[in-house]
């Protein structure tokens, strides 16, 4: 299978940052269980431009939003039927942001977790969990240059997203959230190590931790890197530490964002991630287009 990295400069690869929060930020989504997909709906101008903040910042790929475009989030709402409509046109907004921007930049389809966030309890069975991540990856597929299977926090739901993802023919990259204190687990208490012996061989393409706290990544990384036979990878968050069995239901349960993850304090962070081995780096929840600029720039001058 084509690799990523193949199209892609040889030096770190820069992600994007957020789409959920940043679209908050903007006043241009998130209310209630829809999140980042009520803009699809209501703003989808929004959508465009946070991508065209990302690329004008200098990242490398822009990640659909299609994160909340899942039908855990769309059934109580009577949208189901929309689903597909909706998956597609995060991928049209992510098109027409590389589009004006003239930049080779690359996208990645975005398959989070379908039963919640930070949530290995609600996970399914593999079989049912396998076929909502085969049903969204082909709304998506058409449209990306690549999945990326993300904030995914135990290894049931990583392997069904990567089999999903990979039986489109696209390339696809796995994406872990840790324990938000840095033990080489995932949310679930599954080893970090038990997680990549699962997944290895599989044919995914490059690994990742997200949507944790920059430091407990700092201190996994050295080891993900020592374990891993492909290209390692992070984009954390800036929350406060996430609630044990946190139950989104809108805004005002998202946990706040800390003041303390400037830019400059950001990209401190990655640059100790590329330095203990990682080859790409970008931001989660909370994290801009001013981190990424900043990153950016300290990475190419």
């Amino acid at each position: 299978m084509h690799s990523v990295f193949d199209d892609l400069p040889d030096r770190p690869v820069i992600l994007d940052g957020g789409m959920g929060q940043e679209l908050i930020n903007r006043n241009a989504s998130g209310q209630g269980v829809l999140w980042s997909a009520k803009a699809l709906f209501d703003l989808p101008e929004a959508v465009q431009a946070v991508h065209e903040d990302y690329i004008d910042a200098g990242a490398d790929i822009i990640t659909t939003n299609s994160y909340a475009c899942i039908r855990n989030n769309f059934e109580p709402l009577g949208l189901e039927h929309r689903l597909g409509e909706m998956n597609r046109l995060a991928v049209e907004l992510a098109q027409r942001a590389r589009d004006s921007s003239g930049k080779p930049v690359l996208i990645a389809g975005s398959l989070g977790p379908q039963r919640g966030s930070y949530r290995p309890d609600l996970v399914g069975s593999y079989e049912e969990t396998e076929a909502l991540y085969m049903e969204q990856a082909e709304w998506l597929a058409p449209g990306v240059d690549f999945f990326i299977c993300e904030t995914l926090s135990c290894i049931v739901e990583a392997r069904a997203a990567v089999t999903a993802a990979l039986s489109t023919g696209k390339p696809a990259w796995l994406s872990w959230s840790i324990d938000d204190q840095g033990a080489a687990s995932l949310r679930s208490g599954e080893l970090l190590r038990d997680a990549w012996l699962d997944i290895k061989g599989s044919g995914v393409d490059a690994v990742l931790l997200n949507c944790s706290p920059p430091e407990a990544i700092s201190k996994v990384m050295p080891g993900l890197v020592e374990i891993c036979d492909v290209p390692v990878g992070a984009y954390a968050n800036a929350f406060t530490p996430i609630p044990d069995k946190w139950d989104f239901h809108g805004d005002e349960s998202i946990p706040p964002p800390r003041a303390d993850v400037t830019p400059e304090a950001y990209t401190r962070h990655a640059l100790d991630w590329l330095a203990a081995g990682a080859r790409i780096v970008g931001g989660c929840c909370e994290v801009g287009p001013a981190h990424i600029a900043r990153v950016r720039k300290a990475i190419t001058g």
